[in-house]
């Protein structure tokens, strides 16, 4: 006799995670979403009770190569980050496509991908190959017209799947390399042709962001980064705004960098770190206990199981 589904160590994936996604999004005012850089992360997040994710491109080029986010990390490496971060959760989780990693093909191809890895939905942007984390001085985007074939590529690759393929989510860094009028002109042109949601990358203040939700109907995503371009407002006004998801793409990071140096510091004053989950809890976390009653399962006799 087999084991039951419900003893094994996997995740509830019935619903396919594009439609856990849409499902959220027909819900009204402003999600939080922490965003993850491994699959460790993603659990916490899912734990702490938040609906979904976004896997954080710089995020997870400084946790698995401590480089920064400039087109370094390949959409290999992206990819195989991702699988483990879909499959250690439930919950719906948006990836980092990047400029989609080459011509209209590839980034059709990078949609795919992101598709069969396990996400919901995947960001494609407009900035100039290799891109750089928006926050940092963003020179130049590709023209409207290299713009535009990006994203008809990645709405295509989304209904190539029948209904369920990965939402997209539209990004422009237009506002830094060439004004604001020329961002909502692309928000337009990205709503036009098909996709789910839209990033106005590093919106200067308050008027600006209000502007856009406004001038752009669509779902909008804040992107909340401490010590960024976009002004930190809480849930409830970005809400009042129009925006629909709130991501915090380094939050999680930050916090777990001045952990770990605090850790660090004490271990080199000879000391034992105090700030730290008891073993037991680190065990349940990492499924030690979900492994053991499965395996206690598989040595009981057939006719007991």
């Amino acid at each position: 006799m087999s084991i039951p589904p419900a003893a094994m160590m996997s995740r509830d994936l019935a619903m396919p995670a594009p439609d856990r996604l849409r499902a959220l999004l027909a819900q009204q005012g402003c999600l939080t979403m922490p965003c993850c850089y491994d699959a460790l992360s993603a659990r916490l997040i899912e734990q702490a009770g938040f609906p979904l994710s976004f896997m954080s491109g710089f995020a997870v080029a400084a946790t698995r190569l401590a480089l920064p986010d400039t087109g370094l990390i390949t959409v290999s490496e992206m990819l195989d980050q991702g699988r483990a971060i879909c499959q250690a959760v439930s919950i719906p989780v948006i990836g980092d496509g990047d400029t989609g990693h080459g011509n209209p093909v590839n980034v059709r191809r990078t949609v795919e991908q992101f598709g069969r890895a396990g996400f919901a939905a995947v960001m494609i942007e407009d900035q100039v190959a290799p891109k750089r984390c928006g926050h940092t001085g963003v020179k130049e985007v590709v023209s409207r017209a290299e713009a535009i074939a990006r994203m008809r590529a990645a709405v295509d690759a989304r209904d190539a799947y029948a209904g369920s393929g990965p939402l997209i989510l539209a990004r422009t860094d237009a506002r830094s390399a060439l004004g604001f009028d020329e961002a909502i002109w692309r928000l337009h042109a990205f709503a036009d042709l098909g996709a789910d949601m839209l990033f106005l990358e590093a919106p200067r203040d308050e008027a600006e962001m209000a502007r856009c939700c406004r001038e752009v109907p669509g779902i909008h995503m804040a992107n909340l980064l401490a010590g960024g371009l976009t002004p930190i407002l809480p849930p409830a006004r970005l809400a009042e705004l129009g925006y629909r998801l709130a991501a915090y793409p380094l939050a999680l990071l930050g916090v777990a960098i001045a952990a770990l140096r605090a850790a660090l510091s004490e271990l080199a004053a000879g000391r034992m770190p105090e700030h730290q989950v008891d073993f037991a809890t680190l065990r349940a976390l990492v499924g030690f206990d979900a492994y053991d009653r499965l395996l206690d399962a598989y040595a009981a006799p057939p006719d007991q199981i």
